[in-house]
């Protein structure tokens, strides 16, 4: 809890001062590509997570890492995480910021699982359906799951709509499961 509020305040300030320069843009794209590097790259996440390796180490492997990658602004930002020693708190920063960002341009992120993988011209039709529907900007991962058998299950902002037929088929169980005629199949 007090990391997520630490992070919290420090991409709220990011967001403040990226938006007072007008550089909300591009600040956005770095903290994307840093947490994509942190995801991707497990030995990068042990160096900033680690205790053992000193401030000014950490500031010269970020150097490397992102030397023409990223603008002053965040390379700036980045520096001042290190020399604060808030580092191993650098992922749930970026997520804060990046959800501030999505907040402040009206995007939702709609998370999709499907039985079997959908092709794209389903993926925009469901896109431009839930635009319509939610009046914001939608932007949609899929993934696949064959446990839900068919049909489709759409999470966004917290809400589930499930249209699985492995729910269907468990509401119909537990119907038959209270029905006061006794199965003889």
């Amino acid at each position: 809890m007090k990391s997520t509020k630490l992070a919290s305040r420090y991409a709220k300030a990011l967001f403040e001062f990226a938006q007072q320069r007008g550089e909300i843009e591009t600040v956005n794209k770095d903290l994307a590509l840093v947490k994509s590097v942190i995801i991707e790259n497990r030995d990068f996440r042990g160096v900033i997570e680690s205790p053992i390796i000193f401030p000014d180490k950490k500031n010269s492997i970020f150097k490397e890492v992102f030397k023409g990658k990223l603008s002053d602004t965040a390379f700036g930002f980045l520096s001042l995480i290190i020399r604060k020693k808030r580092e191993p708190s650098l992922g749930t920063i970026c997520d804060e910021f990046l959800a501030l960002y999505n907040i402040h341009h009206n995007i939702k992120i709609a998370r999709v699982i499907t039985a079997v993988p959908i092709t794209a011209e389903l993926t925009e039709m469901l896109r431009n359906l839930l635009e319509e529907d939610i009046h914001s900007t939608i932007q949609i991962t899929t993934s696949v799951d064959e446990r839900i058998i068919g049909g489709l299950m759409v999470e966004i902002d917290g809400y589930l709509y499930d249209a699985s037929l492995l729910t269907r088929i468990n509401r119909l169980r537990a119907e038959f499961s209270h029905n006061i005629y006794r199965a003889a199949f």
